[in-house]
């Protein structure tokens, strides 16, 4: 998912130069600072035309789970972080999806790079996933981990009238900025879920009633499992929605 709310015609940008060399010829001087499995959610953040760098979240899969689908299905983030020594963290490229003619579509179309950020600030979250949410620098203070990756446009189509781009991503550079336990706390696992639901909101392909539903329900686990911060975050959803 990329939670910027842009029009999802898929028009209006100039595509990345022809003569841009292969993200994939070259020889990628880091690896990812954490294990991929499934889908593990981040947010990335991506250089515009006003020299800010907006915010958006991005679901990354590893290599045997690449594929044209949503950027937040699957198991909610938790909290942990891997081993980049770890043998399951992935050699081969690892893709994400764009969804609609967002800011991040336009921004690696343009640059054609990026920052992948692992953050487990529920309100840092949920900002990137349904607002437009610009910084000064690239790399969030939040941030526990952060890769600099080059992408390459591999894949495009359409799903229920909305254009997809499938990309592959190559790291260049990463840094681990805090090493932390890892814990499991079902209140910032349900932010997660919620901003997956709330950034369906308004597409006909989604039924909106049970959109409602899912957002009442994670909503109620946010607030009776999280703490001070994913209250915070549940409040900043609630007004995302309600806008």
């Amino acid at each position: 998912m990329t939670g910027e709310r842009e029009p999802r015609d898929g028009s209006g940008e100039t595509e990345k130069s022809e003569d841009r060399q292969s993200a994939g010829d070259q020889e990628s001087p880091a690896d990812w600072p954490v294990a991929l499995r499934g889908v593990t959610e981040s947010v990335v953040t991506t250089l515009g035309p006003n020299d800010l760098w907006n915010v958006a979240a991005l679901g990354l899969h590893p290599p045997e789970e690449s594929g044209p689908s949503d950027e937040s299905d699957g198991p909610a983030a938790d909290e942990s972080s891997g081993d980049p020594d770890d043998e399951s963290t992935p050699k081969a490229p690892v893709t994400a999806t764009t969804w609609g003619n967002t800011r991040t579509r336009r921004n690696f179309h343009r640059q054609g790079r990026g920052y992948v950020q692992f953050t487990r600030n529920p309100v840092d979250y949920v900002d990137a996933a349904l607002s437009i949410f610009e910084i000064d620098e690239p790399v969030l203070d939040s941030a526990d981990a952060w890769v600099e990756v080059e992408v390459e446009q591999v894949d495009s189509g359409e799903d229920g009238g909305t254009r997809w781009e499938q990309w592959e991503l190559y790291p260049r550079e990463a840094s681990v900025e805090r090493e932390t336990v890892p814990t499991t706390n079902r209140g910032f696992s349900a932010v997660v879920e919620a901003t997956v639901a709330a950034s369906r909101l308004g597409v006909d392909a989604y039924d909106q009633t049970k959109l409602r539903e899912r957002l009442a329900y994670f909503e109620e686990v946010a607030r009776a499992c999280g703490d001070d911060r994913v209250c915070a975050a549940t409040d900043r959803l609630r007004e995302y929605v309600e806008e």
